[in-house]
This record gives C-alpha cells, structure tokens and sequence, in this order.
C-alpha cells in the first residue's frame, strides 16, 4: 500500500486523512481507522448504510418516510449516517467530491469511490486473475541484469497483492525464470543451499555474483 509523501493535508487527529485522486488505498485504511477511532458505530453505517427511507402505505405504494414514521433507533441510525458523510466529505478534495456529492448515504460515498478507484467485484477478480496469470509466466528478459530482473519481479509480487511464501518464490526464481544457460549454476545452488530456508534476496546475491564472474 503506497503512502503519499512527506506531510499530507488533514494528517491530524481531528482532520480525517486527505484525498483527492492520489493514493487511494492508503486513503481507505486511514479512513476507516479514523472513523472506527471517531464512533465505531460509524463504520457500521459506512459498510451496510442506514435503515430504508421509504416505506409501503396502506395502498401499498412506496413513499418516503416521514420523521414520524421512524423510530428512536431509525434516527439514531440516520444521525450516526450524518456523521459519517460528514467524515467522508471533509476528507476528499474538490476533484473527487464532484463524484459524490448527489450521494445521499455514507454507504454510497464510500461505494462509489471504491468502484472508481478499484473498480466492481468483478472487474477486480478479473484483474486479480490477469496479474497472477502474469506472475505465473513471468521470466527474464533477453539482455536484463539479475538486479534489474528482481526489481521487476518485486514489483510484480506487489501489484499481486497475494502473500506468495519465500521458498515459493525462490523456487520460482530458479526453476522458471532462469534461461537454459543458468542450468549449471542453478544446480550448484540446489546442492549447496537448503532451498526451503534460503531466502530470496540471498539467492538474488548469489545469482550477482556468479553473474558478474560470467
């Protein structure tokens, strides 16, 4: 999870952390942190939203529910929602409060920003699906440095956002994003190390090192 920079706006205990189209996941935890910090029964309201604001009359029609309609815990409910919104907007810039701003929920600030910014369920499965499938097949370039290779391999097991074990990804390293012609050198390394306790920076410095005697 990236975090912006330096000092941030609304960094404080009485501002809600600040966004505006920068960082969203950092943005999302410290909000939700915040708010649990504020009224855990805040995030409550955010997550499942408040109870319905209309109803069926005696004709069965549906209509908005009058205040008399509602009772001492519908209200709670809805002041508990003021409460959030009001969290939720002082927390976003200009740009993406145009997004929200005909919201009328908490619940819908914070879904429609999340579908902005990450996208439906759906759209997020399927580029789960598409980043592991490129982890899966993931190899070295013709002409890339080792270093140059585990930077971009690094860089892959972030965007994946799995937790992937060290011997698996030192397995990976040497079985199947290797060339041929490191047969030799990953055989040594398999005989000489206990592949299941060697990590994986320690076997990117042994690779440098046969590299660099090459």
């Amino acid at each position: 999870m990236s975090a912006p920079p330096g000092n941030w706006e609304g960094q404080s205990t009485a501002r809600p952390p600040l966004f505006n189209g920068h960082y969203y996941s950092w943005w999302k935890n410290s909000m939700k942190d915040h708010i649990i910090e504020e009224d855990y029964e805040l995030w409550d309201i955010v997550t499942d939203g408040p109870l319905a604001t209309t109803m069926k009359n005696e004709e069965g029609v549906v209509v908005p529910k009058t205040r008399a309609d509602c009772t001492v815990e519908h209200l709670k409910k809805w002041e508990k929602n003021a409460k959030a919104k009001k969290w939720l907007v002082c927390g976003l810039g200009p740009d993406e409060y145009s997004r929200i701003q005909s919201c009328t929920t908490a619940k819908e600030i914070w879904d429609t920003l999340q579908v902005a910014h990450e996208g439906t369920p759906q759209m997020k499965r399927s580029r789960g699906t598409l980043l592991y499938s490129q982890y899966e097949n993931f190899t070295i370039k013709e002409g890339e440095t080792i270093q140059e290779m585990y930077t971009r391999f690094t860089k892959e097991l972030k965007s994946l956002g799995r937790i992937i074990l060290e011997e698996y990804k030192v397995e990976k390293i040497l079985t199947r994003v290797l060339p041929v012609s490191w047969e030799s050198k990953i055989t040594i390394i398999q005989e000489s190390k206990n592949i299941a306790t060697l990590r994986l920076d320690e076997l990117i410095g042994n690779l440098t090192a046969y590299e660099l005697r090459r």
